[in-house]
């Protein structure tokens, strides 16, 4: 590759494929620090919401001023290729979509240019099979909101570049996020992994009658959970210490729940379309009302863990 280094954010231009929620908010972590960023939403009627929701959510963050640094398009031909240093696709969670978008994005981009997929559930590697240049090919996973979770998961596949890794990286830092570089592109990388592995107990919880939907929410916000804004649970077995949860492991662990296909309580709910907030129902039942009030709850809350994190976070490089 000719060039293997991302320029820093205020100097770089970056594409957004996809105007979804996922890649809205991507777009507000480049612009807050100083990125211009481009998002490709081919709907009239979404790229018209997106103005409303650029402008009314920076204006939430305080950052009004950073409005002009996004700006979207309908179609890849109305681009300036030579210009674009970064690309994040984050359109359906559609395989054939996806290799479809990233063969035209080997054929339009600079031979430089980092092709990244923030997909939960493709591997880089199946993303870009059978393409040239897998190398500059890499997984960039945020998390919902992308813009109120500082996480972002930066996976390599069989034959990306661990430099452009590790540029990519320090790209993610200067916008203020917290990346974590995962080795081998497996099923749900490192946190779904780790997230998978509680909900897995949890929902095994519920449908054994131990607990419910509320309790197993409660448990998890207000105890362990509590904690973990402070210490992950790495760290917390040196607090605890190690001769404590090494007993407790050796006496839970062979009751621990070992299911290879997820609930009876989630199943029931998939197979009757009761999906959560987007169709009124999941464990718990919402109107409009409750969703919105819901939403501000948790943003609200997240925003509030956020300046409580803030001297632990990588500092936005706006200049």
């Amino acid at each position: 590759m000719e060039n293997s280094t991302l320029p820093k954010p205020a100097q770089a231009l970056a594409l957004v494929a996809g105007g979804g929620t996922m890649g809205a908010d991507v777009a507000i972590v480049l612009a807050r620090a100083g990125c211009r960023a481009i998002v490709l939403e081919p709907g009239a009627t979404r790229r018209d919401a997106l103005d409303t929701y650029f402008g009314d959510t920076l204006r939430k963050l305080g950052l009004e001023h950073k409005r002009e640094r996004i700006t979207t398009c309908a179609s890849l031909d109305e681009l300036d290729w030579q210009a674009i240093d970064l690309v994040i696709e984050c359109i359906p969670e559609k395989l054939a979509l996806k290799q479809a978008l990233f063969a035209e994005l080997v054929q339009r981009a600079r031979p430089d240019t980092l092709l990244c997929s923030n997909s939960s559930s493709f591997p880089i590697s199946a993303i870009g099979e059978h393409l040239e240049t897998t190398e500059r090919m890499l997984g960039l996973h945020f998390f919902m909101p992308a813009h109120l979770v500082p996480l972002v998961e930066v996976v390599l596949g069989a034959d990306s570049s661990s430099e452009l890794a590790e540029s990519l990286m320090a790209f993610m830092r200067a916008c203020g996020m917290v990346p974590v570089l995962v080795r081998k592109d497996l099923p749900g990388f490192l946190a779904n992994r780790l997230q998978h592995a509680l909900a897995r107990e949890a929902f095994a919880l519920i449908d054994a009658g131990i607990a419910t939907a509320e309790d197993v929410d409660a448990a998890v916000r207000f105890g362990f959970g509590f904690r973990y804004l402070a210490a992950g649970p790495v760290l917390q077995r040196d607090h605890a210490g190690i001769d404590v949860h090494y007993p407790a492991a050796t006496t839970m662990y062979p009751s621990l729940a070992a299911n290879t296909t997820p609930a009876r309580v989630l199943a029931q709910r998939y197979d009757a379309g009761h999906y959560g907030m987007k169709t009124g129902e999941g464990f718990y039942r919402w109107t409009p009302d409750t969703i919105a009030a819901e939403r501000a709850r948790y943003d609200g809350l997240l925003m509030a863990g956020l300046r409580l994190l803030a001297p632990e976070l990588p500092k936005i490089e706006d200049q």
